[in-house]
């Protein structure tokens, strides 16, 4: 433990100096208030004990820039009898304690053991805390080997100011995880933003990520700051990596590299304090092998992977995310509902959209469980059940028409899983974005959304 002793009489400072050395202190010594702030300002110590009355700077300073700039560290007061009232002053503004002259060493080392067990208690209070919080974030839920171990993952990897590359299918809960890992890390008190790469038209992306100044373009009739430069500080979350343009992978690549962006349009270099956390719903190796992404970017990126099981992995959750999403829209009188039939198909059920899929069927419980009280409307749209029926057994239309019959229903079922938002659609099916808008125009569903 640092001490910082400040005593303008030698023959005290020396003597308690050497006791409290003795008494296996580790302490620096000073003559005078003005040396005692100077060394307050450069170094950082666990205790300052100090004299009230000191030429150049008084002791009231010390015990003042102290608590406001390093509150957790004590002050120990020492003060004639004639200014008690002082030292009981300063202990109003923090102080841990006071002792009037003449004292003996053994009444200082005797408060400096008692801080050292106080800081001790507080110390592993903080690690109990922080072991804790490994184990309960609000929005992971799941006792699973996989998600006990994902947990553990998130909160050693948010120590560290590495990128960080998310892999995992559509639905899984990436942002759930980034946020996490956001939370975990010291940038907790900074901003945490969000942008979907699949969701913002590639004519607006790259404003969107570095901002732009007034009259770069038809348009721009003011400067719009970017995501990286409001997320500074803090921790900036891109989703759906895959989807960024080659022309803005160069871009990102200078921002990871450099720590500097310029906003389009501008010549000023912006520097950018952010950490970086990624997504992607495809394994992003086999882009770059396909010449799709960038193999340098892709090495910026993947410092520390982690890869997010799905549902069907993890199926022992799904009892505790019912619960969870049914707690989160104050339904709990709705868990009645879930029987041992329902969970048996959940089981069974292969969850392509994975949890953001289970989440669309419990509001469905929600909304629809007062009037119709048939499990048939659990998975009534799901394509999981679309099989050739009865229907077709005399009067099958041919595969070419049959597929195309069963594509359209696959689409509505997604649009109606992400309330008709055709990103959202699109990830949900797993295809691009323009994939899924040219089968909307095929099928002419995108007249209803329009």
């Amino acid at each position: 433990m640092k001490v910082l002793l400040v005593e303008d009489e030698r023959i005290t400072r020396i003597s308690l100096a050497n006791n409290i050395e003795k008494a296996g202190y580790n302490v620096t010594a000073a003559e005078d208030g003005k040396q005692g702030l100077d060394l307050c300002y450069s170094e950082k110590f666990d205790v300052v004990i100090t004299d009230l009355r000191l030429p150049r700077v008084s002791g009231m300073d010390i015990v003042r820039y102290v608590k406001e700039n390093n509150p957790d560290c004590e002050v120990i007061v020492i003060t004639a009898y004639a200014t008690v009232s002082t030292a009981v002053e300063a202990i109003k503004i923090g102080a841990y304690d006071y002792v009037t002259k003449p004292f003996s060493p053994d009444k200082i080392i005797g408060m400096l053991d008692k801080i050292r067990q106080l800081h001790s208690i507080m110390d592993e209070n903080k690690s109990l805390k922080e072991k804790l919080q490994v184990y309960e974030h609000k929005n992971i839920v799941g006792k699973s080997t996989e998600m006990r171990n994902l947990l553990k993952t998130i909160h050693t990897v948010a120590q560290h100011e590495y990128t960080v590359l998310i892999q995992g299918e559509s639905g899984t809960g990436k942002e759930v995880v980034s946020r996490a890992i956001h939370d975990f890390s010291k940038r907790r008190d900074k901003p945490f933003i969000a942008i979907n790469c699949a969701a913002i038209p590639e004519t607006l992306l790259e404003s969107e990520l570095f901002g732009h100044e007034k009259g770069s373009f038809s348009g721009a009739i003011q400067r719009h700051i970017g995501h990286f430069e409001r997320a500074n500080g803090g921790t900036f979350f891109i989703d759906d990596i895959d989807d960024l343009p080659e022309t803005l992978q160069v871009k990102l690549l200078r921002v990871l590299q450099e720590r500097e962006l310029f906003r389009v349009g501008g010549s000023e270099v912006i520097k950018v304090d952010v950490r970086i956390v990624c997504a992607t719903k495809v394994r992003l190796k086999d882009q770059v092998e396909k010449g799709h992404f960038r193999e340098d970017l892709y090495y910026r990126l993947n410092i520390i992977p982690i890869n997010l099981p799905p549902l069907r992995n993890r199926r022992e959750d799904i009892p505790d995310l019912v619960e969870h999403f049914l707690t989160k829209r104050n339904a709990l009188d709705k868990l009645s509902f879930f029987t041992k039939n329902i969970y048996k198909k959940f089981l069974s059920y292969h969850w392509p959209g994975n949890v953001r899929e289970l989440e669309n069927i419990v509001e469905r419980v929600i909304a629809l469980s007062d009037i119709d009280q048939s499990e048939a409307l659990l998975f009534d749209s799901s394509p999981g059940d679309i099989t050739v029926t009865k229907e077709y057994e005399d009067d099958f239309p041919g595969l070419r028409e049959f597929m195309c019959q069963k594509e359209n229903e696959v689409i509505n079922w997604a649009l109606k899983m992400s309330n008709y938002n055709i990103s959202q659609a699109a990830q949900v099916l797993q295809v691009p974005r323009s994939t899924l808008r040219s089968k909307l125009e095929k099928h002419e569903i995108d007249q209803m959304i329009d």
